[in-house]
């Protein structure tokens, strides 16, 4: 009898290790599915497969409805104990999907139950695509605008907010320093699109999670992580990828190998990008083309002749990137990990800034953005515990270093101007979550951040050598932010969710000012100010098939070391100077969303949005020491500052389809409309800069087995000059010219091919046509066009 009794005990104690570790599989075909994501809420766990579609489900143990999805797959819910006795998961595919899982206010949640617009970006997806730069990225989403001023950049807009008013996170990390700009910014290239895992964007305010400069959205991108090994042998992953794009002559390559024990694991990744510069299409306006290029021979500025005006020069450019992550994860309840991330860039052309004319001639004989530089150290320690405190843990601690410079020379002049900034930020984060009874899944936590700013500027005589120290662009200062949040998910009924959430934020600046080239009537800079956002959401789910949410919400942006105290020439004629004074600016928002499945193989949603925007920052005509111009580089230019000046509005809407065909096929396509509009000094309006035109992405699919492959068409609509923001009106540069020779903003279309077809288990080839009809065309605000007809090639190749 005790015999019997220990052999039982062994097969329980046997299904349960065995459920410990389970597979998900496809139900068609049986392949495993890597990045499945696995999550329950009570209690609150949530992780993913691994390349081999295994995981680790220690930390479900007694959960009752453990949610399973994959892209392009069917949710399957099932309990521990089910798993126990089966731990082999088969997924039926659909392309139609209700909900997925997302990592907002960085936990886990069901789109189904979320207040906010998401949209969620795959490995899938980035393998097809194949995009060249972390900017190319974000447009996969169909939702997100991305501006170019040269080739090395993109600045996303997002419900008609850009740059330093939207948020950047990496690993949990928050991006954005005290020197993102109200104009154009690129560090979002810094990223290396082979490691990202996925990437979220999340519209709307997100400050009550993230703090400041948080009120167009949050782009999330979460970066590979180090795999353990579920058995004795020790698991050796990686993969490797070639590229050739022949637009710009891209020679890309790509690798990164993962060794993982059962309780550490490590990863390794390097990237090398090589971009010549960019060719743009045969059809289109001529006002595009770049018909000549500046250099220098036997000590004299020569303009010369461009033998291929699609040919856009100069905008060519390398970047590299290395990644390296330790995991330690002794149990279920500890995972620790450390990541190092490295980028920088060669030296590239700001493109725009070459299409400047003054006195018949170009402008700039040197224009260049210096080597872009960022590092990254993270440690983000996570508990599982289920005391009275929390539930999950998290802690972060980062610490980031970013260089930018900008080099330039007039045509004709010996005086090379350099001027290289360098910001050091140390943050700290930490989350908590907890389940109070079964209504409540409480989040809460805190955070700091402190960036160091040091700025520095160089004359140098190109004809002797010798460098001078020259006009900085930013004072030496200190930017730091303290916050408080706590924000509540509420279950009154199964089918009605309240979202409810506070965040109190400290923040201060400390600028010092030199005054030896320009006599500011100031020498220093102190801001120590508060601001209180919240956030209120509502979820009411009607059957399996229709989800009705609202969110309200207030989002902030404290000013930073760009907005009180740069120089610079902000549009031909007129210099920006420094504005010690300035406030916060808070955005006040509403939106609502409606997603219904109106049959099996059909799917519809939209979501309208309207946002105010308080104090903003703009930039408007000012005066130093009196006089309302002043030479600078050699020009009398207007002097302008950033002021607490304007009140600005954006609503908008954002609609998509879902239609599964069936035998493979489906359609998704999505289109965005935003208006904004900002005061002006007069009391009248202009349209908003960062208001795209209406815009968005059609996309036929086809996967079958081994084979999938995409036609899509991008677009955007036509701007006439009276609709054109004040502020773009004067850059007849980078726009088409009408009858009247007044900028406007044409409409334009791309037709596109991608394929991908799957060899075997280790290799993968895919190609693709970009722009099939050869269309020349520049996206809004942008300096720079798009690519001609473009080829594309690249093997993908994992062990």
């Amino acid at each position: 009898m005790k015999q019997y009794i220990l052999a039982c005990l062994c097969l329980v104690a046997s299904q349960i290790l065995n459920a410990q570790k389970i597979s998900v599989k496809d139900a068609r075909d049986g392949e495993l599915l890597a990045y499945a994501s696995i999550y329950c809420e009570t209690p609150y766990a949530y992780t993913n497969t691994n390349h081999q579609g295994v995981a680790d489900i220690s930390a479900f143990k007694y959960a009752l409805k453990i949610e399973i999805r994959a892209i392009g797959y069917e949710m399957k819910v099932i309990s521990y104990e089910d798993l126990a006795k089966n731990p082999v998961v088969e997924l039926e595919r659909s392309d139609i999907n209700m909900e997925t899982l997302v990592i907002v206010d960085r936990w886990a949640q069901s789109t189904r139950t979320t207040p906010y617009e998401v949209v969620k970006i795959t490995a899938e997806q980035l393998e097809l695509q194949n995009p060249q730069t972390a900017a190319d990225l974000l447009t996969i989403s169909g939702k997100v605008y991305v501006q170019k001023s040269q080739q090395g950049g993109g600045s996303p807009m997002i419900r008609g907010f850009a740059t330093n008013r939207l948020l950047y996170s990496v690993d949990g990390v928050r991006m954005n320093t005290a020197i993102f700009r109200g104009g154009n910014i690129q560090n979002v290239i810094s990223l290396d699109p082979f490691v990202i895992e996925d990437a979220e964007v999340v519209f709307g305010p997100g400050s009550v999670a993230f703090g400041s400069d948080a009120i167009g959205g949050v782009m999330s991108f979460q970066t590979l992580t180090p795999q353990l090994s579920f058995n004795d042998d020790v698991l050796v992953t990686g993969k490797a990828n070639v590229r050739y794009s022949s637009a710009n002559n891209e020679k890309t390559g790509h690798f990164d190998v993962n060794v993982g024990g059962q309780k550490l694991a490590m990863l390794s990744s390097f990237s090398s990008f090589n971009f010549d510069d960019l060719r743009q299409g045969s059809h289109g306006l001529d006002d595009y083309l770049m018909n000549y290029y500046v250099t220098r021979i036997d000590s004299v500025d020569v303009v010369n002749t461009n033998d291929d005006p699609r040919v856009q020069r100069p905008s060519a450019y390398d970047q590299m990137n290395f990644m390296q992550k330790i995991r330690y994860k002794p149990n279920h309840k500890w995972d620790i990990q450390y990541g190092f991330h490295m980028s920088e860039t060669s030296p590239y052309g700001r493109y725009d800034r070459h299409q400047r004319f003054r006195n018949g001639l170009p402008r700039y004989a040197v224009w260049n953005y210096g080597p872009q530089k960022w590092s990254m150290n993270n440690l983000n320690v996570t508990h599982i515990s289920g005391n009275k405190i929390y539930d999950d843990m998290s802690i972060r601690l980062a610490y980031q270093t970013f260089e930018e410079s900008r080099i330039d020379r007039s045509l004709n002049r010996l005086s090379l101007n350099e001027a290289i900034e360098n910001v050091a930020a140390s943050s700290a984060n930490i989350d908590f979550i907890k389940r109070v009874k079964l209504r409540h899944l409480i989040s809460y936590g805190a955070e700091y951040v402190h960036n160091d700013v040091v700025s520095k500027g160089f004359e140098t005589d190109i004809s002797t050598n010798e460098t001078v120290v020259g006009q900085s662009r930013y004072p030496q200062a200190t930017w730091s932010a303290m916050g408080v949040f706590l924000k509540d998910k509420i279950t009154v009924t199964e089918n009605f969710i309240v979202h409810a959430g506070v965040r109190f934020n400290q923040f201060s600046l400390n600028a010092d000012f030199d005054t030896t080239f320009y006599p500011f009537p100031f020498t220093e800079a102190n801001l120590n100010n508060q601001a209180i956002t919240g956030s209120l959401g509502l979820v009411y789910t009607l059957g399996e098939n229709w989800i009705f949410s609202s969110n309200l919400g207030t989002a902030y942006r404290s000013p930073n070391v760009d907005d009180i105290g740069k120089v610079f020439d902000s549009e031909p004629g007129a210099v920006t100077i420094p504005n010690p004074s300035l406030e916060a600016e808070y955005s006040y928002n509403a939106d609502f969303s409606v997603a219904g499945k109106i049959t099996d193989h059909l799917k519809l949603d939209v979501t309208a949005y309207y946002t105010i925007l308080e104090n903003a920052l703009v930039r408007r005509n000012f005066t130093l020491n009196g006089m309302d111009s002043i030479i600078y580089d050699g020009a009398l230019s207007q002097v302008q500052a950033l002021q607490n000046a304007a009140r600005a509005t954006v609503y908008g809407l954002q609609a998509g389809i879902d239609v599964e065909f069936g035998k493979g096929f489906s359609l998704k396509s999505d289109i965005n409309i935003q208006i904004g509009q900002e005061e002006l000094d007069d009391g009248t309006t202009s349209p908003s800069r960062h208001a795209a035109p209406t815009f968005g992405v059609t996309r036929i699919n086809y996967k079958n087995g081994k084979l999938h492959w995409q036609v899509y068409a991008m677009y955007q609509a036509y701007r006439s000059f009276e609709d054109m923001p004040v502020d773009e009106r004067g850059k007849t540069e980078i726009y088409a010219l009408d009858g009247a020779g007044r900028p406007f903003v044409p409409s334009w279309y791309t037709i596109n091919l991608k394929s991908m077809y799957k060899i075997n288990e280790n290799f993968t080839v895919s190609a693709g046509l970009e722009n099939i009809t050869d269309q020349r065309y520049r996206p809004y605000s942008s300096g720079i066009s798009g690519a001609g007809r473009n080829f594309i090639m690249a093997l993908n190749v994992k062990f």
